[in-house]
């Protein structure tokens, strides 16, 4: 049997079933896209729920894909065994009401043994046992011997989550040999051992199950097929496991190399390997797809899956950071399939390096923080770390749950899971928040699902702003309605709309719908499944149903300044670019009437000249009035054309290109300007940093820049005014208020000092000696640390020789405690540091120092007088 690279398998796959008239798409973005069930694509047909649902209608009815995907509900068995891994990527091909079991398993068939080159008879198919039409597919039409042919059980071959779509399945397993067995003579399909694998599962949805064992037909049935890349690689390069075919192979050899050991030789250095390998591929993918390390959500998994692989690296004796160059070999192997990885690749390893880094300057003290708590485990003569300790080590040094379970583990200690997860509440608690209750679909269950799925709405708002249409739905909050009546809150689904409904950054259109009895005020409108766009607001005057013809009308106030932002976001991307690099990707933003928020990836805060350099870019390109044009095309030729897409947005075959004069290209189906003139004016306001590697530009236009320098120039004049001069003379005025002040300040602490010398009399009467040391310990009343530091200076110069130690407070809560030893003195084992650290104690306080000088702060002026009587106690216990 030939054999072939996981980059030709894929592409064969594709190549088979676009020739049997399926729609190749692109794999989705590992992000899910309106579905809040999942954090992270984990299967092939994930992204395709809503036509299975008939929720949305498919853009084929046959349709194949190769689908990246990530699962980490068994990471702890991620490299201690071969099987296991947290991306990989998934072939499918779909029918939608189409084709069905015949043609799917024939089809499937014919793959394995005719293009990839399977010997047929080591090919196994199994059958839900109450599926007779399956069996009889394979043997009597595929001409499979009824012996080979294995029915199981619902547990094994009946697809079914709850309530909803469902049905029988037949996978196809595929005899690696007896090399790869377990010897037993009962060896056969289903065996735990690794010589029979699945390598194809052909899903038949064809019932719709109540959840309670109850079916019932339905009308028009699908086909979800599922075959792992990689699994499929390993038959046919006829490997020991996924970490031995071709592009796992390079990875895995790389990581030797860097650590300079042999695969196969430890069993334990075989384990690291191969989380290295794993989690390297993960993060590579999920950093294209624009995923953030964070602590919560999709990015708690990136920086978790991160964290685990760099620590990996250094029990393997990898001392620099080496995940960026192991991100490089990935995108080397996989950019055949997934070109955006060799577009962001720049981006990928920047951002790779920032948080191994990020982590190497933690980690060790974070292990250090953990070898402390494991000597306090063996003192205590206890093995479960409590769940407090934990989600310190989480929330303080980064590390992952799992990472500390781990640690632990290897070292035949457990962690106290509940409490850990007690302690986590807060983020958990916001995290279900935000998920929200979802249902098969993993969207919000609203009364908009119960609609029409064959209702549509055209959005016409490109071209015009009044718009006449038919009412085509109306609901309330939680039914579906044939009329609205005055005071009535709603949504109005039309025909046709000129409001261009929240996406892509852009807020919402707001306005009316009228007719001459009706005005329904527009509070909001969103984009609804299947292609529909609900107008949200309430009826004020008369009442609309179902099938009336009505106006529609934007408000254009509102639509031209957002159109100004949103424009203005275009050209502030490409002016970063120029002067930041290449490397800037939008990572996100939002265009309203009043501002606009860009977020873009970026590893430092901008400097000043950076932000001014853009800023003349952008307002360089309003005034040169370059014509916004907008085209229909292709998204290859789109790209050909240096289109920039959005960070890990998937787009439909057809796309819409808005480009500004030969200055900015982009694809985007918000609403713009016709003449880049028309923004007049664009003003930074800030740039923040809001996640490892993304910044936040805050800015305005237009009207909104001239409102804000208005508002400067009154807060100019009334700081003028106050300040008894002329804006022109301000900045003088200050500076020679500041002098003034500062003379002041000094005179002020000379009298304060001079106050304080006063109030304790002749000093030299409270000095005692300590084992031939001099010591002056004293309260001074209402010094603050500058004055007491001040006044310590003094003193010690007429001491001599010696130790003086000084308290004082401005208020009950608010203590300030100095300590000074001369050179001679700290010769005799006086020490200004741990003097302080132990009279700090007897003042609700803290502190250290030098052997010298040291100070503390305290909240407690109650025990300053147990302080000055211990300082010879304590100054005694130094001296030797």
């Amino acid at each position: 049997m030939q054999t072939y690279g996981v980059n030709e398998l894929r592409r064969m796959f594709l190549d088979f079933f676009e020739s049997k008239d399926h729609l190749v798409l692109k794999s989705f973005p590992l992000v899910p896209q309106n579905d809040k069930s999942l954090l992270l694509i984990n299967a092939g047909m994930a992204p395709l729920k809503p036509y299975f649902t008939g929720q949305e209608d498919p853009p084929s009815k046959r349709v194949a894909t190769c689908q990246k995907c990530i699962r980490t509900n068994d990471i702890e068995n991620v490299g201690k065994t071969s099987r296991h891994a947290t991306f990989f990527e998934m072939l499918g091909n779909f029918s939608f009401g189409d084709y069905f079991k015949r043609e799917s398993l024939a089809w499937s068939w014919e793959f394995l043994t005719k293009v990839i080159g399977l010997d047929e008879n080591r090919l196994y198919p199994s059958v839900y046992l109450e599926d007779d039409e399956a069996f009889d597919i394979w043997n009597k039409e595929l001409g499979v011997a009824k012996e080979r042919i294995y029915r199981m059980g619902k547990e094994d071959n009946f697809w079914e989550i709850g309530s909803g779509p469902c049905g029988p399945c037949s996978e196809i397993y595929y005899d690696r040999g007896e090399k790869y067995g377990c010897g037993e003579a009962t060896c056969e399909v289903g065996c735990e051992c690794d010589r029979f694998i699945e390598v194809w599962n052909n899903v038949f949805t064809q019932f719709n199950g109540d959840g309670n064992g109850n079916y019932t037909e339905l009308e028009k049935k699908n086909i979800d097929t599922g075959m792992g890349l990689e699994r499929l690689a390993v038959a046919v390069q006829d490997v020991e496991s996924i970490f031995d075919i071709d592009t796992f192979k390079v990875i895995r050899e790389k990581v030797c190399e860097l650590a300079g050991i042999v695969y196969l030789k430890d069993p334990k250095k075989d384990e690291s390997i191969r989380i290295i390998t794993d989690h390297i591929r993960a993060v590579t993918f999920m950093a294209s797809d624009g995923i953030i390390p964070s602590n919560e959500g999709r990015g708690y998994i990136f920086r978790r899956l991160l964290r685990r692989a760099a620590r990996h690296g250094r029990l393997l004796g990898i001392q620099n950071l080496f995940l960026a160059d192991l991100a490089g070999i990935v995108i080397k192997e996989s950019k055949d399939g997934y070109p955006e990885l060799e577009e962001k690749k720049d981006y990928i390893l920047k951002l790779l390096a920032i948080e191994e880094e990020k982590f190497n300057k933690t980690i060790d003290q974070g292990l250090s923080i953990l070898q402390d708590m494991q000597n306090d485990l063996e003192k205590n003569k206890k093995n479960i770390l409590p769940g407090e300790d934990v989600f310190k080590l989480y929330d303080t040094y980064g590390f992952p749950f799992d990472l500390t379970k781990e640690i632990l583990e290897e070292k035949g200690y457990e962690i106290d899971e509940k409490g850990f997860l007690a302690a986590m509440e807060v983020q958990r608690e916001t995290a279900r928040s935000a998920r929200g209750t979802t249902n098969y679909m993993g969207a919000e269950e609203t009364i908009y699902q119960q609609l029409d799925h064959s209702l549509t709405t055209k959005f016409v708002g490109y071209e015009t702003l009044n718009h006449s249409s038919t009412i085509s739905a109306l609901t309330t909050e939680n039914e579906i309605v044939d009329e609205l009546i005055a005071g009535q809150e709603g949504t109005v689904i039309v025909e046709e709309t000129p409001f261009y409904a929240t996406s892509g950054g852009q807020v919402a259109d707001l306005g009316t719908i009228v007719n001459a009895q009706l005005e329904f005020v527009v509070e909001d409108t969103i984009q609804l499944q299947g292609g529909k766009i609900g107008h949200i607001g309430r009826v004020t005057k008369g009442s609309m149903k179902v099938k009336d013809r009505v106006e529609l009308k934007v408000n254009p106030e509102l639509r031209s300044s957002t159109a100004k932002n949103h424009s203005a976001t275009h050209l502030l991307q490409k002016a970063l670019r120029m002067v930041l690099g290449n490397h800037v990707e939008q990572a996100g933003s939002f265009v309203s009437s009043d501002r606009l928020r860009f977020d873009f990836t970026h590893f430092s805060a901008m400097t000043d000249e950076e932000i001014s350099k853009v800023e003349d870019i952008v307002n360089e390109h309003i005034a040169m009035s370059l014509p916004v044009n907008t085209q229909i095309m292709s998204i290859e030729d789109a790209k050909k054309e240096g289109a920039m897409a959005l960070f890990g947005e998937k787009y439909s075959e057809q796309v819409r290109v808005v480009s500004m004069g030969d200055f900015s290209k982009e694809l985007c189906g918000g609403t713009h300007v016709s003449n880049t003139a028309s923004i007049t004016v664009f003003k930074i306001l800030s740039d923040t940093g809001i996640a490892a590697g993304v910044r936040r530009i805050e800015a305005l236009t237009g009207q909104c820049v001239l409102d804000y320098y208005k508002g400067l120039e009154n807060r100019l004049y009334e700081a003028a005014k106050t300040a008894k001069a002329e804006p022109s003379q301000l900045t003088g005025r200050i500076e020679s208020l500041f002098e003034e002040i500062k003379a002041l300040k000094s005179e002020n602490e000379k009298l304060k000092s001079k106050l304080a010398s006063s109030s304790l009399g002749d000093v030299m009467d409270q000095v005692k000696e300590v084992k031939g040391v001099k010591l002056l310990a004293a309260n001074v009343p209402e010094l603050d640390m500058n004055g007491l530091r001040n006044l310590g200076d003094q003193l010690k110069d007429k001491l001599g020789e010696g130790v003086v130690i000084l308290a004082s407070s401005t208020a009950p809560d608010k203590v300030s405690l100095v300590a000074m030893v001369s050179e001679d003195t700290i010769k005799k084992g006086a020490h200004a540091g741990n003097l302080i650290k132990e009279l700090a104690v007897l003042v609700g306080g803290g502190g250290g120092g030098r052997p010298n000088m040291a100070q503390a702060g305290g909240k407690n002026a109650a025990g300053i007088k147990d302080a000055i009587a211990k300082a010879s106690e304590v100054l005694e216990n130094q001296i030797k």
